[in-house]
């Protein structure tokens, strides 16, 4: 009887070490927000999701074992800027997109905004591309989660034009999350070398400024990102890989979500 009674314990502390165990080793999961928007103002060109501001960051994370849910305003397929498929702007993040089904077909597969929950994830990401200027920025479902997440001391991370999404995004307090953060963007100077100063609803690094940012930037098309506490940002394509390393570690270093 003893010795039943021995095993029987051991059986119950070797079930709740795994347990604690199992616990512990909880991947990470962070939310990656990409554009519906497929139409550049009112000039006959198709925008969308620039893909090296995706790839660079999602390789980075699930490559790290990260899981990764795909989400949108409108869900299904993420609309893709093709001058971001121009062999002129291949990095190695793009090319292995380029010849992985799966990860386009989860790109073709967008979850909706709406049903997503910020308490299922430990940091959303958005990457950007010229689409989030006329959906993302004024986007009350992206606007409420943004505000979810930082309020709840998880990171929030943006690269390029991606930071756009936090136009209307406040604290707790009501004051704008950027007031007074240090952050990045797409500059006025690149968005006037690619021609699109005057078809923009507005200026990306006017933007931030306007709501109180502490606005950094590096030499046009160069890699450049910061963080300041929960924020991470980034200014441009060449920063992708910056931002999603900043995020990556930022996550390794926080609580996974519940």
């Amino acid at each position: 009887m003893k010795s039943k009674i021995i095993t029987l314990a051991t059986m119950l502390v070797l079930a709740l070490g795994f347990q604690v165990q199992s616990q512990t080793t909880k991947p990470k999961r962070v939310l990656i927000v990409v554009t519906s928007h497929d139409k550049m103002g009112n000039i006959n060109r198709e925008t969308g999701l620039w893909l090296g501001e995706f790839a660079a960051p999602y390789y980075t994370l699930t490559d790290a074992g990260v899981q990764v849910t795909i989400a949108s305003p409108k869900g299904g397929q993420a609309p893709i800027d093709t001058f971001s498929l121009n062999k002129a702007f291949a990095t190695d993040a793009t090319k292995r997109y380029q010849s992985d089904p799966a990860t386009q077909a989860r790109l073709s597969k967008t979850v909706k905004l709406s049903s997503v929950s910020e308490k299922d994830y430990d940091a959303i990401f958005y990457p950007g591309g010229h689409g989030p200027m006329w959906d993302l920025a004024e986007d009350k479902t992206s606007e409420k989660l943004i505000e979810k997440f930082y309020n709840d001391n998880k990171i929030i991370s943006f690269v390029c034009h991606g930071p756009v999404a936090l136009k209307h995004a406040v604290d707790k307090t009501g004051t704008p999350i950027v007031k007074g953060k240090t952050v990045a963007g797409f500059t006025n100077g690149e968005e006037e070398a690619v021609g699109l100063t005057k078809v923009v609803p507005f200026l990306t690094e006017d933007l931030l400024k306007q709501i109180g940012g502490n606005y950094q930037k590096g030499a046009d098309w160069t890699p450049f990102a910061v963080q300041d506490g929960l924020l991470i940002t980034g200014q441009n394509p060449q920063s992708a890989q910056l931002v999603g390393e900043k995020l990556l570690k930022a996550i390794s270093n926080s609580t996974a979500a519940n």
